[in-house]
């Protein structure tokens, strides 16, 4: 717990420089970020270590996803030049690459960047070929399940709904959670039922809708589950603290969910927590490990920026391997910087780490475009309710509306 200790040092010590000077005595470097526990503290760490040449400022954006993207958005397309690092969602780096709203890195500043980062963050902080964000905490879904009830987790989508219909005969608790509101959550799921399946959304140069047989495939997983006596009657408003919250309750066998319920349910219900166990998603076919997208934050510097070169420096900091580990065990977010899972610190706090790590190393990437917020929005949409799926009709129709949606002009939905 070095790490932990030093961050909480220079949070003592940023408060006591604080107090004796004032902003007008140097570079602020202001960060906009998403709400994130103790972050601020890392963002102390990094002041402190800048050694008085900058001060970072932590700008707290708002906690749902579409109003962080919509602040930064206006703003940026004003060309307001007191943004200078900002927290983009994996999904966003394209739009903003492509808009010309976020600065390369290149040379030292990239090297830095990719030198131990796994490749799957990676790839969701780069557009055309070019590295446009430093990956600074990722996140894939497990199958969390009770262990008092399940002896052999399932590996295929199939097997979990005939366990939850067995204990479901038994008179256990059976119910599948899945996030299957109209919102990113059950774009989040189709994108990884069809990278397990082996399919496409979009072509690779993101400018094709191809929706194939695999995503076909992922559409008939999703119907299975939804019209299944396991699903739970909530399954077309669930969103993932409902899931979490509903798991925590003892009504379900399984939830498809971050890794952030396991803390969640350590504090919540500890009796439960001793029963929660975790496996890999499953996959859509057997003898297939399953293949989970990737979720998390990228950090990018404004094209608008007056302190570029203290804005990289400070992004560096705030995603270096220190500060990554204090996130992880402090407020759960998986690290991009492979080395961090094998410090031992991470052991007790983060036991499922290993698992994160091998879902990370055959992860996929949700579709990178610039049109991604269109794409997200028309897929949520023409998915739910989860239970009105016809698979080959469904396909056709985002085939026909995600094109329209590739060949818009937009930016902003």
């Amino acid at each position: 717990m070095r790490a932990a200790r030093r961050i909480t040092a220079a949070v003592c010590a940023v408060a006591l420089a604080s107090a004796c000077g004032s902003e007008e005595s140097g570079t602020t470097v202001n960060v906009y970020y998403s709400t994130e526990e103790n972050f601020d503290q890392v963002v102390a760490k990094c002041t402190e270590a800048a050694g008085g040449r900058y001060r970072i400022a932590l700008n707290t954006l708002p906690r749902e996803a579409d109003g962080q993207r919509e602040q930064m958005v206006r703003r940026l397309a004003a060309g307001d030049s007191d943004m200078d690092v900002l927290g983009l969602d994996v999904t966003w780096v394209a739009e903003f690459a492509e808009a010309g709203w976020i600065a390369e890195w290149t040379g030292a500043d990239k090297s830095a960047v990719e030198d131990g980062t796994l490749e799957g963050p990676l790839d969701t902080a780069r557009w055309t070929g070019k590295l446009y964000a430093a990956p600074k905490n990722t996140n894939v879904q497990l199958l969390w399940y009770r262990g008092d009830l399940v002896t052999q987790p399932p590996s295929t989508w199939a097997e979990m709904l005939d366990q939850a219909r067995a204990l479901k005969a038994a008179g256990k608790p059976s119910t599948v959670l899945m996030t299957g509101a109209q919102y990113e959550g059950l774009v989040v799921q189709f994108a990884t039922l069809v990278a397990s399946a082996g399919g496409k959304i979009l072509s690779d140069d993101s400018t094709r809708a191809v929706v194939d047989d695999g995503a076909v495939r992922a559409l008939q997983a999703l119907r299975d589950l939804a019209t299944s006596p396991v699903s739970s009657p909530s399954l077309s408003n669930a969103k993932e603290d409902d899931i979490r919250l509903a798991f925590q309750g003892g009504e379900a066998a399984f939830q498809l969910n971050w890794p952030f319920v396991y803390a969640a349910m350590a504090k919540a219900n500890p009796e439960l927590a001793s029963k929660m166990k975790w496996a890999p998603y499953p996959s859509v076919d057997q003898g297939k490990a399953g293949t989970v997208t990737i979720g998390g934050f990228n950090l990018a510097v404004s094209e608008y920026s007056r302190h570029k070169a203290e804005a990289f420096e400070a992004a560096k900091c705030l995603r270096d391997a220190e500060s990554q580990k204090y996130s992880a065990i402090n407020s759960g977010v998986p690290p991009t910087i492979e080395s961090v899972y094998d410090d031992p610190d991470l052991a007790g706090p983060y036991p499922m780490r290993d698992a994160i790590r091998a879902e990370l190393k055959r992860a996929a990437v949700r579709p990178l475009t610039p049109a991604y917020q269109t794409v997200s929005t028309l897929i949520s949409t023409i998915l739910s309710p989860p239970s009105s799926i016809d698979p080959p009709a469904t396909a056709d129709r985002l085939r026909k509306e995600l094109q329209d949606a590739l060949d818009s002009k937009g930016v902003l939905p």
